[in-house]
């Protein structure tokens, strides 16, 4: 089967079902693994927003959604001449990836024949179901079950070694400037791994506030993991929050990596939080997971 994603978090579910021979196009953002973007034809493209700050970033969001502009661009022409079977997209977020009903629009004034399947993932649970039903439609569910499979044993082994520890209060932050709270899956991971989400919206898109509300809710620990950026650029985001912040332990992690894409890794994303609330009970992650900003445990 022909296969295109249109999210990061698609193509790593693809690799990780061993389908990447079956993979012929990918977006700009696909960098994991490696050869997906080296590899790969690109059919979505989107501004280079390096060398821009956080609220650059997200004022130029804010200035293209008020206008009804799109913050990706589908290579139309591009994802028509590699024949594909089965597109993989989402409507959860239109900030993250491109909407499905753009595609089916390119598809329909291609004349393009392929299936379209939207994965829409609110919670961690969902996250898994997810991989299932792309084995599924790509015609490997034994693959995919063995897959979740393990990836349930692993937080099965996690919420083991934190039980009967005392749940510490934890605000995960996914933008700095303005602060972000965490929403969607992210605060199932921390529940997973031995944490009380905090100043959260489990199941729904993150939402702007203000530092002075996540203060009120009361953390014991920050982690910052803003959406778009792996460990250094956390790193960078976190000295904000730790400045408006002071005395509470702060924590940067590899948003890209681990948190804020629903795919396999983010059972990475709770192993290493459940290292940083548990450090004597779970090993401690890869030194690329998380970095400790200010504070100590």
């Amino acid at each position: 089967m022909r296969l295109v994603s249109l999210l990061p978090s698609a193509t790593e579910i693809v690799y990780a079902l061993g389908l990447g021979e079956d993979l012929v196009g990918v977006t700009f953002e696909c960098d994991e693994p490696p050869a997906a973007r080296s590899e790969k034809t690109i059919v979505v493209g989107g501004r280079d927003t390096r060398g821009m700050t956080p609220r650059e970033i997200d004022s130029y969001v804010r200035a293209q959604m008020a206008a009804g502009a799109d913050l990706y661009t589908l290579h139309a022409r591009a994802l028509a001449d590699l024949r594909p079977e089965l597109i993989l997209t989402q409507d959860l977020c239109r900030v993250c990836a491109l909407p499905s009903g753009h595609v089916d629009e390119a598809l329909g004034y291609l004349g393009c024949q392929a299936d379209v399947l939207s994965l829409d993932p609110h919670s961690l649970d969902e996250v898994l179901g997810s991989i299932l039903e792309v084995g599924q439609r790509t015609g490997v569910p034994d693959r995919a079950a063995r897959l979740v499979g393990d990836l349930r044993a692993r937080l099965a082994g996690i919420a083991a070694a934190v039980a009967g520890r005392r749940h510490s209060r934890v605000a995960v932050v996914e933008w700095v400037d303005p602060p972000f709270t965490a929403g969607h899956w992210i605060p199932d991971l921390v529940s997973a791994a031995g944490g009380q989400p905090v100043a959260a919206q489990p199941g729904v898109p993150s939402v702007a506030t203000n530092w002075a509300a996540i203060a009120a809710a009361a953390p014991e620990i920050i982690v910052v993991a803003p959406c778009g950026y792996h460990l250094p650029g956390a790193i960078e985001q976190a000295r904000s929050a730790a400045r408006a912040l002071p005395g509470i332990p702060v924590w940067a992690i590899d948003a890209d990596g681990i948190v804020v894409r629903p795919g396999p890794r983010l059972v990475d994303g709770v192993e290493a939080i459940a290292s940083i609330l548990h450090p004597e009970a779970v090993p401690a992650p890869r030194p690329a997971a998380v970095h400790l900003v200010t504070g100590g445990r």
